[in-house]
């Protein structure tokens, strides 16, 4: 069931490391950060709205008293973590925020310890140090060449926080016997009820017409989001929470690859350093336990 789960999480990282992608044909057919995230979560809702039509009506059900939790995912989390890395892709690079999103697992770290009561062992913290280094590193705090903008690096950490409450949410609303498919449904439903007013995307209307917006709704709404978020719902049902938030460090790695193949992004000094110490991270969290 372990194994299963990691490699559900790992799947939904590398998913997630598209995002950058799809977010670069919307911003360049005209679209802002906010109704970037209208679009994602909006497609997202629509999406699998009409596969639970299809296959299952009765996971819509849900209690009343749990709105709480899907308010967190959606809304808490993410539009906030959306906004705020879609904002951090324009003011830095997609591979340093990307990286700077994996300071999650600092904070799901520091919330599961309070709420869940996780061990927070050696190993989880030698991993969270490995991660936080290589943060630093893809950021340009450390080592030689150009940093990114300091508003940039707060505002991706910014992203790293929300990023983190999907993890508590999610955990929370699978104690309460939910799906993780219906988990998912509420969690786009009340993330687009959120952010259309908030990013008047009846204002850019005519753009939808595109064919390129059509392509980045597509592949930011339901390859990038619909089905990796699925994927690590499910795999925080076998998974602790703060192990989740840094298996899913893979992420960035994808980003980054992306990044340079697509965008011509040099990875060499220390941004390659960053993202191999990201991938020791996972490893070394991964290691078989000794008695």
């Amino acid at each position: 069931m372990r194994t299963k789960s990691c490699f559900f999480i790992m799947l939904a990282a590398a998913l997630w490391g598209g995002i950058g992608v799809f977010f670069n044909l919307l911003r360049t057919a005209g679209f802002t950060p906010m109704q970037a995230v209208a679009i994602r979560v909006f497609t997202a809702a629509a999406a699998l709205t009409l596969y639970l039509f299809i296959k299952d009506r009765a996971l819509f059900r849900i209690h009343l008293r749990d709105w709480w939790c899907f308010a967190g995912t959606g809304i808490l989390s993410l539009i906030f973590f959306n906004w705020c890395y879609f904002t951090a892709i324009e003011k830095t690079s997609l591979a340093v925020a990307a990286v700077l999103l994996y300071t999650s697992p600092i904070f799901v770290m520091l919330f599961s310890a309070l709420l869940f009561r996780e061990a927070i062992t050696r190993r989880k913290i030698l991993a969270l140090a490995m991660t936080f280094t290589g943060c630093l590193f893809a950021a340009g705090a450390l080592g030689s060449g150009a940093g990114a903008s300091p508003l940039g690096i707060c505002i991706g950490i910014g992203a790293g926080v929300g990023y983190a409450l999907y993890s508590i949410f999610g955990r929370l609303a699978l104690k309460r016997g939910y799906s993780s498919i219906t988990i998912c449904e509420y969690t786009f439903l009340f993330a687009a009820v959120g952010a259309l007013p908030l990013s008047r995307l009846w204002d850019a209307a005519p753009l939808l017409a595109q064919p390129q917006s059509a392509a980045g709704a597509l592949g930011i709404g339901i390859l990038c989001c619909a089905v990796p978020f699925l994927l690590y719902t499910q795999g925080l049902s076998g998974v602790e929470t703060g192990k989740a938030a840094i298996i899913a460090t893979v992420e960035p790695a994808v980003a980054a690859l992306f990044s340079r193949v697509l965008y011509g992004e040099s990875l060499l000094g220390g941004k390659g350093i960053g993202i191999l110490l990201i991938f020791a991270s996972v490893v070394v969290l991964n290691l078989p336990e000794k008695n």
